[in-house]
Parts: C-alpha cells; sequence; structure tokens
C-alpha cells in the first residue's frame, strides 16, 4: 500500500486556492504582531483588510513564527491522516521559522516527518510545495517527494519590484542614506533570492522601466530554456499585477502561470505597490 503523503507549508507561500484542488497540502499560519495584538496570517487578517488598515496606521505591523509547540499541535492534527510529512517551509535565512518546526519534529520521534528549507519565500516557496504535493499525488515515495523539492529548490527564481523603500527601510533592511537618496531619485529597486536570502540585484529610475528590466532578467536566466510554471504577485495593486502578467504570458508561454498577491506577513515587509515574479524552465 503506497504512504499517505501530507505536505506541510507555512502561510508565506500564500497558494492560491484552486492551484492546491487535489493536492494534499497544510498551511500553518505565521503571525502578525499589530498594536500589541497578535493575528493569524491569512486567517484572522485578510490582504484586502491588511492593505486598508496598513494605509491609515502609523504604526508597522511585525511578524513572527508559530513556536514548536504550535507546530507539534498541527503535526500531531495532519498525521491523524497521513504517514509520513514532509514540511516545506520559508527560507530559514530569513524567518525562525524551520527551527520551530525542526524543533517540533525532534519532540515527536513516533512520526515521519522531513523537512526541506525551500530558500525562497512567497510564490517562490509555492511552486516548490506544489512540485512537492504533485509528486505526492503521483505516487512517489517520501524520499522521492523530498528530492522533488530540492531539486525545484535549485531551478525556482524570485524576483521582485519594490514601489517603495519606506518598508524595507522600517524593517531594518537598507540604510537610512539609501532610502533618502532612493526615494529623492525615485528609484525602484529590483531583488532577488540568493542562497536564501532577499538581495538586491540592481535598480532603476521608474516603475515602468524596472518591471522591463525585471523581465529581461527573466529571459536571461532561462535562456534558451522553456518556462515550464510561473506565478506573478502583487502587493495591492492588482491591475498592476495583471498587466505584468499578461505580458509573462506573451513573453515566455509558461504552461502555468499563478495570478495572486502574498500573504500579509510578506507584505508587511516589502510593501504596497510591489510586483513580484517566480518561476523555473525546463530541466
Amino acid at each position: 500500500m503506497p504512504q499517505r503523503i501530507a505536505i506541510v507549508t507555512d502561510s508565506s507561500a500564500y497558494i492560491p486556492e484552486e492551484a492546491r484542488k487535489g493536492l494534499n497540502i497544510s498551511i500553518i499560519p505565521l503571525w502578525l504582531v499589530w498594536d500589541e495584538k497578535t493575528y493569524r496570517d491569512g486567517i484572522d487578517i485578510q490582504p484586502a483588510e491588511f492593505y486598508r488598515r496598513l494605509k491609515e496606521s502609523k504604526t508597522l505591523p511585525t511578524s513572527s513564527q508559530p513556536s514548536a509547540q504550535e507546530f507539534a499541535h498541527f503535526y500531531q492534527q495532519v498525521a491523524a491522516e497521513a504517514d509520513v510529512i514532509v514540511s516545506v517551509l520559508v527560507s530559514s535565512k530569513i524567518s525562525g521559522t524551520i527551527l520551530s518546526a525542526q524543533a517540533a519534529a525532534a519532540e515527536l520521534p513516533n512520526l515521519n516527518i522531513k523537512t526541506v528549507d525551500s530558500l525562497s519565500c512567497a510564490m517562490g516557496l509555492g511552486l516548490i510545495v506544489l512540485s512537492a504535493a504533485r509528486a505526492a499525488a503521483a505516487g512517489q515515495s517520501a524520499d522521492e517527494v523530498v528530492a522533488v523539492a530540492e531539486q525545484m529548490r535549485d531551478r525556482v527564481n524570485m524576483l521582485f519590484v519594490v514601489d517603495t523603500l519606506d518598508y524595507l527601510f522600517k524593517g531594518g533592511r537598507i540604510s537610512g542614506g539609501k532610502h533618502l537618496l532612493g526615494t529623492a531619485f525615485n528609484i525602484k529597486p529590483i531583488l532577488h533570492f540568493h542562497e536564501g536570502q532577499i538581495k538586491p540585484f540592481t535598480q532603476a529610475r521608474s516603475k515602468k522601466k524596472a518591471i522591463a528590466q525585471l523581465l529581461d532578467i527573466v529571459q536571461e536566466r532561462l535562456g534558451e530554456k522553456k518556462m515550464v510554471e510561473a506565478a506573478v504577485m502583487d502587493v495591492n495593486a492588482p491591475e498592476e499585477g495583471d498587466a505584468v502578467g499578461e505580458m509573462v504570458k506573451e513573453r515566455f508561454g509558461p504552461g502555468g502561470l499563478h495570478r495572486t498577491t502574498v500573504s500579509p506577513v510578506v507584505g508587511t515587509h516589502v510593501g504596497p505597490g510591489t510586483i513580484g515574479v517566480a518561476f523555473y524552465g525546463d530541466a
């Protein structure tokens, strides 16, 4: 009898519901802390409400990972209907989520839990999770599912254009000098995930130029490969996200294209107006 394999990820992935249909994916929420109140990411607070409030708020929320105890409880619930759990989580270089997950797994020696560090976030993580879940649904073993996730981690690229430097500055990710200079010259940075960390890649002097440049970088990274699957994300900028989605569709013709936003926990770090593209080419 084949193993029943459940895939666990965290809410930072923010995988669209239609993409998860027919797949065994369980999602543990991260926490958002705002004005001394705590919210489960994507459960107690949804993106639309979050960005509406963010616009009016004088304070910036912070985020935190689930505790080891929360993970242990979550794993026990998932294990009631699974023989093996493959946990694919947000990059360990930007969050302590994976440490909580590993501590929980150590407390549950009777459960078969395998953990994969995605070295990504948002739909960069989401594409890895979907690949792992499809492998599990196709009847592959737990070790094969882990191998699929690890191989996909090396293939997935994620880039994004930030509309304002305010949130990166408030979150301590750029200096005051860079913030002041960037704001004065309307600089739009293009960032990417590199070895699990968010790093500046290049920059442009307008949003339009930055998006055009981002798509050129996608082209460079694909080279001669065909785009297999992609996701276009927007942070409270759905029309702009839709336009970029059409550009990706026309230029690269991916086999699958997801259009989504990001979870409030991710949105609080990059800010409204951010546009991101996650993708991978054929092997």
